[in-house]
C-alpha cells in the first residue's frame, strides 16, 4: 500500500492495526529509524514482522520527520505524517484520531526481530481485558545480569493477577531477601482508541518525567496496565553497538544458522 498523510473518507474500518512511532531525533542514536540494517533501514524490518503476524489488519509507520516519511513512500511502507508528542504513544494516539479500527498495536521501531507471534499475542488479549484495564503490554523475562543492570532495559513489577504495579530502568525489586525474578517490559503496546485519548488527555507526572517510561502515565493516574508474557528473541537497538549486534544475528538468519525464537533476546542484550 502506497505511503499516505491523508486518510480516504469512508474508508472501512480495520480490526487491530499495528501502530510504528518513528522519530529522528532520538538522543542515543539520531536518524535510527532509517540506520541500515542489511540492505533495508531499520524501520522496514519492524514493518515487515508486523506483516508476518495473523491477526492484523495492517501496519502503519507514524512520524513527524518528511526524511521518514519519504522513506516510506520509496518502500511502499503505509505512513501517516503526525505532529511532535512527548512519547511514541501519544504519536499513536493522534493516529488513532485519524486510522479508524478496533484496537491499537504500539510497536517500537527499534525492535527488527520482534516475534510476530508476540503481536499476535497482544492482539489477542485485547479481546479479553479485565474491566478498568486500558493497556496490555508484553514482557519477557530477564536471564542475563547486564540486561538486568541495563538502564536501557525497562523492567517491571508485576501482581499476581497479572497487572503491572512498577516500571524502573533500575533493577526492581531490590534483591534483599530472597532472589527475585526479574522482567523486561517489551516495547508492545495494545489499546482500544478509547484508551489512547484517555492516555493524551492525561498529564505526565514524575514517575514518567523520571524514569521516561510511558506506561507509568496509566500507572500514576490509577489505571490498570495488564502485563502480557511472551516468547521474544532478537536485539532491541538503542545504540550503534546494538545495531552491530543485530547486524550479526541478521546474518546468522540469512544463513541458516538460527531461526526465529532460537536467540534469546537477554543473551544478546
Amino acid at each position: 500500500m502506497a505511503a499516505t498523510t491523508a486518510l480516504t473518507p469512508g474508508a472501512t474500518p480495520r480490526r487491530h492495526v499495528a501502530v510504528i512511532p518513528c522519530r529522528w531525533g532520538a538522543s542515543r542514536f539520531p536518524g535510527k529509524p532509517l540506520a541500515r540494517l542489511g540492505d533495508k533501514p531499520l524501520l522496514w524490518h519492524v514493518h515487515q514482522r508486523c506483516l508476518e503476524a495473523k491477526r492484523l489488519d495492517g501496519a502503519v509507520v507514524a512520524t513527524d520527520d518528511e526524511r521518514i516519511e519519504a522513506a516510506c513512500h520509496q518502500l511502499g511502507i503505509e505512513c501517516i505524517r503526525t505532529g511532535e508528542h512527548l512519547t511514541g504513544t501519544d504519536r499513536v494516539a493522534e493516529v488513532a484520531e485519524r486510522l479508524q479500527a478496533e484496537a491499537y498495536i504500539n510497536v517500537q521501531g527499534d525492535e527488527p526481530f520482534i516475534a510476530p507471534t508476540a503481536i499476535d499475542t497482544i492482539s489477542e488479549a485485547l479481546e479479553y481485558l479485565p474491566p478498568g484495564t486500558l493497556a496490555v503490554n508484553a514482557y519477557t523475562e530477564l536471564i542475563d545480569v547486564g540486561a538486568v543492570l541495563d538502564h536501557n532495559v525497562v523492567k517491571v513489577v508485576v501482581a499476581a493477577q497479572g497487572e503491572a504495579l512498577m516500571f524502573s530502568r533500575q533493577p526492581i525489586p531490590y534483591p534483599k531477601g530472597d532472589r527475585p525474578k526479574y522482567l523486561r517490559q517489551l516495547g508492545l503496546y495494545g489499546f482500544t482508541g478509547a484508551a489512547l485519548q484517555r492516555f493524551r488527555h492525561l498529564h505526565q507526572g514524575p514517575l514518567e518525567r523520571a524514569e521516561a517510561v510511558e506506561m507509568l502515565r496509566f500507572v500514576e493516574h490509577g489505571h490498570a496496565v495488564q502485563m502480557v508474557p511472551v516468547l521474544d528473541d532478537g536485539v532491541a537497538v538503542d545504540t550503534p553497538e546494538d545495531l552491530a549486534r543485530a547486524e550479526s544475528l541478521l546474518a546468522q538468519y540469512a544463513g541458516g544458522c538460527l531461526t526465529r525464537g532460537a536467540a534469546g533476546r537477554s543473551a544478546s542484550s
